[in-house]
């Protein structure tokens, strides 16, 4: 749905080659990922760019949102929520850890007080525990704690793709869950050292030691480089992901 950085690419005011590139694989929305399967759509994190995502792939249901951590890239879109909503007259699942679901209630007040105005979204807060498989109906999702420099950050193995943001590192155990996974989505920032995410380098490494069939790149930043050129220069089972890019499993 979104591969791109806190900023987005193009970030604003910037006259870099990869803002000004005519590749529309170098425009890059906020990080967010969509899962579908027998008729259920799960979205991963509900960034700034959310209410465009939904638009650009004509999602018209929605049976739930995951949300990796409470930084405003991945969770400010909530409010869009509502014409799901006004659509199925119901309450929209947010899975998080309780950690997050606590921010979220101080984030978007309006949203969970006790006598809401007419028109508020409608969210039901679940708390995930990060050691625990859990189920979204017929789906079962098993969370995956990594670090975003020292904070805990969930991301999510369902079948056998794993989705992995804001990682700059991971303990043995949380890999351990995630080898034999045939696809991997991973973030990679920029070729220079970051203190909370992964750099190309380090994401490279990562991917090697999980060794999942396929690896794809997100929340990228605009310091990466063009895709059609970084994307020459990776393995073979690796590349650059790309806002709307479908990955069948």
């Amino acid at each position: 749905m979104g591969t791109g950085t806190s900023q987005g690419v193009p970030v604003i005011g910037c006259k870099c080659e990869v803002c000004q590139s005519p590749d529309p694989k170098d425009n890059r929305l906020r990080t967010s990922a969509m899962f579908t399967a027998g008729g259920v759509n799960l979205v991963i994190d509900s960034g700034p760019d959310f209410r465009q995502q939904m638009l650009r792939e004509k999602v018209d249901h929605l049976e739930a949102l995951l949300i990796t951590h409470e930084h405003n890239d991945h969770v400010i879109g909530l409010d869009d929520v509502r014409p799901f909503n006004f659509i199925y007259r119901r309450d929209m699942p947010v899975y998080a850890t309780p950690r997050v679901t606590a921010e979220l209630q101080m984030r978007f007040p309006y949203v969970f007080a006790e006598n809401k105005y007419p028109g508020a979204p409608m969210v039901k807060l679940i708390d995930i525990d990060p050691t625990q498989t859990f189920e979204v109906g017929h789906i079962k999702v098993q969370p995956i704690q990594v670090w975003h420099g020292k904070m805990p950050v969930i991301g999510f193995r369902i079948q056998n793709i794993t989705y992995l943001t804001d990682v700059k590192t991971m303990d043995e155990p949380e890999i351990e869950k995630i080898k034999g996974t045939d696809h991997l989505v991973i973030n990679a920032l920029h070729h220079q050292a970051h203190y909370s995410h992964l750099n190309l380098e380090e994401a490279l490494e990562l991917i090697q030691k999980i060794n999942p069939r396929k690896a794809y790149l997100t929340h990228i930043s605009h310091h990466m480089g063009l895709h059609a050129e970084v994307n020459k220069e990776l393995p073979g089972n690796v590349e650059l992901g790309y806002d709307g890019m479908v990955i069948g499993f």
